[in-house]
This record gives structure tokens, sequence and C-alpha cells, in this order.
């Protein structure tokens, strides 16, 4: 292996991407399959540099390096530095990106072959773009410029999700997710800006107040909501399912929607002085939780349901942030990279085969789809929570943290979740995969080449295999860990293999329709209304467009009538005194005299 110092591999991983984009935009956009071996060989060194500074790093979890440059002089003074922090925390994400970025791109491969050579590049080259703007996030040693990956993330997805911008939905999508992401990002800001005022600089180690403290927490905190998609402010991330399946794998398993979680990671110290701003986040997460868990249940269209189980697995690491442990909702930022991104992926290949969405367009695909059947049933297992697989190791350890913190009611909240979450992972795969097929297509669906193969398989062994790292993984983030067999870790346990057995019960069969399932009606026909998005829609239309019809007309007739008054007025005056100017000398003198007498008149007698 090539011996570098570690700030060099920092700067392969983070600029490899870059240029590759860089290349595609100026050069290559027209040339799909060129494009897409550029951008996955430069997504490779990325994971490359990223997998040669954790190994580092686990021989030393202790050493932390951080690099910076000048930016923003004033007066003598810094404003901002831009540069790179290396550390366990930063190393161990930027691994989860970059590896999950390189399974994407080489499972789209195959998957995006039948679009146009421009199509083909135009998609790589956003991916490029997409995984620089995450390592920018991920190696930040500042607030300030992790906010410019945090808006670059933004925009790259919006480009993502609107990839198919032709098709009316899918702009709608995009649009969607960037103005309620954009929404919540003022939050950031505004968090900036107190930050800076009331410390100097951009420090998520800054020392404050409680008061401020709060503020910017919150104010931080509004932005995770938006970007990690918690109540109300999820209504983005299922519409989201617009863009390619591939996309929905990269940006919903380990990259745009853990952005918040790694925040909050990052931004700790903070939280920790905003004891409000934690309980807050607690409940709000495991509310979050049960909400995405309880809409999952009634999904009729596969990406969707795993959107859903994205909200609600988002909701899991928040509460477990707020209850404080990093190491909770961290550690299951990572397992559920792992088996969230061989969900959608795995989904992506069902899709490809049957040409639906649609779980009523599926079954019976186990006889023909073997290879995507045992790795989606993996994935479903390891989300269900099921003991061994890394869903299991992470949850355990977030319901063992709010029990011990005697948090009843969100622990509550996450135990019915976790029954939930495997009732509708079971439902997918008992629909999707036995049963008799329901279409033509599924009669013929078949697995997917070695492109789309071999990230399942990747995927299904890290889902297999990376809970055990639980202890390495501690000690990275400077963090402890033990893992033990407690009654609330066993309940939670008992409720998903319930939750399994559910669904088989229900679904065995498969001749079980959902609408006669009695006790899902009401949440059927709530997910069918989008209660939450008819709120959204309502305050939009109603409030916030009245607010700027009102705006609008003081604006128009108020504030413009008063200054066109003046000038209508100045104009009128200007008219009447351009009479004064004759033109005769002997008016002018007449003027001077008169105007004398009445100056020295004042002067004596004023």
């Amino acid at each position: 292996m090539i011996v570098l110092p570690p700030l060099v591999w920092a700067l392969l991983a983070l600029f490899c991407p870059l240029l590759a984009a860089i290349f595609i935009g100026l050069f290559a956009r027209y040339s799909g399959r060129f494009s897409s071996w550029l951008s996955l060989a430069a997504v490779l060194t990325s994971l490359g540099a990223a997998i040669t500074l954790l190994r580092a790093q686990l021989a030393r979890p202790e050493r932390f390096l951080e690099e910076t440059v000048r930016w923003l002089p004033q007066g003598g003074e810094t404003l901002a530095e831009l540069g790179i922090r290396l550390d366990g925390t930063s190393i161990t994400m930027l691994v989860v990106v970059t590896a999950v970025a390189t399974l994407v791109q080489v499972f789209s491969l195959e998957y995006m072959q039948e679009e146009s050579s421009h199509a083909f590049g135009r998609y790589f080259g956003y991916h490029s773009l997409f995984v620089f703007s995450m390592n920018l996030l991920v190696l930040a040693p500042n607030l300030l410029q992790l906010f410019l990956g945090w808006e670059l993330v933004g925009l790259t997805s919006y480009l993502l999700i609107g990839f198919y911008w032709r098709k009316p939905s899918a702009a709608r999508a995009a649009v969607k997710a960037f103005w309620m992401t954009k929404l919540a990002d003022m939050g950031l800001v505004l968090g900036l800006v107190v930050l800076f005022t009331h410390s100097g600089g951009f420090s998520w180690t800054a020392t404050l107040t409680p008061e401020v403290a709060t503020w910017v927490s919150g104010l931080l905190f509004l932005a995770v909501m938006g970007k990690s998609a918690q109540f109300p402010l999820h209504v983005w991330l299922p519409d989201a399912m617009e863009g390619p399946t591939p996309v929905s794998a990269l940006l919903h398993a380990a990259t745009m929607v853990a952005a918040g979680v790694y925040l909050i990671v990052r931004t700790f110290p903070l939280f920790e002085q905003a004891p409000d701003t934690l309980t807050v986040m607690t409940y709000l997460g495991a509310f979050t939780a049960l909400f995405a868990a309880v809409i999952a249940v009634v999904q009729t269209d596969i990406k969707k349901v795993l959107a859903y189980s994205t909200c609600s697995q988002l909701g899991y690491m928040i509460a477990a942030l707020g209850a404080g442990s990093v190491m909770a909702g961290y550690f299951h930022l990572t397992t559920h990279a792992c088996f969230k991104a061989l969900l959608f992926l795995g989904a992506g290949a069902v899709i490809h085969a049957v040409h639906s969405n649609e779980l009523s367009k599926m079954g019976g695909l186990s006889r023909s789809m073997k290879l995507t059947t045992v790795t989606f049933v993996i994935g479903a297992l390891a989300l269900a929570g099921v003991p061994g697989l890394a869903g299991f190791f992470s949850k355990d350890l977030i319901l063992e943290t709010l029990y011990e913190k005697r948090l009843w009611v969100p622990l509550g909240l996450l135990l019915a979740a976790a029954g939930l979450t495997a009732f509708y992972m079971g439902r997918v795969v008992l629909l999707a995969f036995f049963g008799e097929p329901r279409s033509r297509a599924a009669e013929h669906a078949h697995d997917g080449d070695a492109a789309m193969s071999a990230p399942l398989i990747a995927l299904a062994v890290a889902t297999v295999g990376v809970g055990y790292a639980a202890s390495r993984f501690a000690a990275l983030i400077g963090a402890s860990y033990a893992f033990h067999v407690g009654p609330v870790g066993v309940l939670g346990t008992a409720l998903g293999l319930g939750g399994l057995a559910l669904a088989y019960m229900v679904y065995g069969s498969g001749a079980v329709r959902l609408e006669s399932f009695a006790l899902l009606a009401p949440v059927g026909r709530l997910a069918r209304s989008g209660g939450v998005d008819r709120a959204w829609q309502y305050g939009f239309r109603r409030i916030a467009l009245g607010i700027a019809a009102a705006v609008g007309f003081i604006d128009r007739y108020v504030i413009d009538g008063f200054m066109n008054f003046l000038g209508w007025g100045t104009i009128v005056l200007a008219r009447r005194l351009r009479r004064l100017q004759t033109g005769n000398v002997s008016d002018y003198v007449l003027a001077v005299v008169v105007g004398t007498i009445a100056l020295v008149a004042w002067g004596l007698y004023g």
C-alpha cells in the first residue's frame, strides 16, 4: 500500500469526486459510459482513502488531526476557517458514505443502462457532486464549513430526486424536497448567527450560557428536522421516491437524511448544554418513529414502505441522541446504512424485474429471484431487530439507553414502533416474494446481472457482521460499550418476533387483502388522505399566501403609493415654481431687492 500522510488521503477522499463531477460536466456529459466509469473510479479512490484512514485510526482511536486555512479575514482577524478534521467520528462516517455510494454506483451501471447516453452521464455527474458534498460536510472542522456541505447536499439531492424532470410528479417531488429542507435550513442559518454573535466563532465545542445554548441547539435541531425528516417536516421524504431507486438508496440509507443525525453527533457538546432541547428531541424522535411506522403499515408502494421506515429509524436515532447516548444514535446510523441500502437496492432489483413499484403486481418472486429474496429477507430481518443481525444490536442499545434514563413514554413509543416495524417488513416480504405471482412480469422475473447482484451480497454480509463491531466502533468515537441481555431488549425482540408472526398470520396465505384487516382501516384512510400534507398545503395556500398577499398589498399600494405621491407632489410643485423663472433681468433684480429688505427687516425686528 502507498504510504501517504493522513491529510493527503483525506484530500483524495474529498476532491476526487469533485474533479470527476467537474470533468463530466465540462467534457463528458454526453458520453454516458465514460462518465460512469470516471465517477466510479473517483468514488472508489475516495473509498480506498477512507478505509486507509480507518485502519490507521483503529490503531490509535484517540488520535485526531485538524488542518485549516484562514477564510474571511477582517481587520487582522479571521472570521472563519476551512479545512479538514480527522477523528474517529468523521472517518467512520466517511467510510459509510463512500462505501454506500460505491455500491450504489455499481448497482446503477445495470439499473440505469436503458437511459440515453446523455442522461446516463448526467446521472453519474450528479452522483459525484453529491459524494463530494457529503464528504465536505463530514470532514468539516467547524459549523460554517458543515453548513457549506449541508447546502450542497440539498442542491444535489434536488437534482437527483428530479432526475426524471420531464415527469411532473418527479419535478414536484424535487421542488417539495428542496423547499421543505430550505425552510428548515433557516434554523441552521440563524443558529450560526446566534453562535457567532455570542462566541465569536463557529466551533461546536463553544461554551455558552444555558439560554444561548438552548437557542443555538433548538435552531440547529430545526434544520435536522428537515434534513432527517422528523415530524412534521417529514412530508418530502416519501415523495422523493420519484427519483431512480438507486438514488433512494443513496439519499435515504446513509447520506442525505443521515446528515442531520451526524450534525447532532458532531455538535453534541453544544446540545449537552441545552437539556430542554434534548428532551424535545427524545419525545419528538420517539413520536416520529411510531407515527412513520404506522403509516408504513398500509403503503402499497414498496419504495414508500421503505421511505416511511427511514423516517421511523431516524426517529430512533434522534431519540437516542436526545437521551444523551451518542454511541446508540450514531451506531444505529451505521447499521441502518447497511440494511436500508440493502433493502432499497433489493427493491430496485424487484422493480427492475417486474417494472412496477406496487406490491399488488409482485408475488412469488422467491422462485425466480433467489439471490434478491435471500438478501432482501436478511435486510428485512435486520430492520425488524431479529437477534444476531445489525439492527438488533443498535436498536437494543437505544432501548436500553431509554430504559436506564427512565424515559418511559418515549420507550413505550419505540417499543410499539419495533413491533410495527417487524409487521410491515414481514408484510412486504410475504406480498412481494411469496405466494402466487400477481402479474405476468412477476412470473418471468429474474435476478439481475453481476453489477446488481454484487452490491446486494456485499451489503448483506455487512448487515450480518457490522453489529459485532460495536466495541471497536465505540472506541473510535470515544464511547463505551458492553453488550448485555436486559429486560427491555428481550421485550423489544419479543415484539419484533411477534410482529413477524402477526404478518405471517395476516398475509401468509397471500389471499388476505389489506382492507380486510379492520384494525388498519383508519390508518389506511389517514395515509391515503395525506393528513399532514394537507395541513402543510392549507398552511401554505391559506396562511402563507394570505400573508404574502397582504404584504404585497401594503408594498404596492401603501409604500409604493406613498413614494409615488411624493414623486407626483414634487412634479406638481416644480411645475408651479417654474413659473417664477421668467427670464427678465428686471424681475430678478426686484426679487433680490425685496429679499434683501425682508432680511434686513427680519434682522432688526425679528
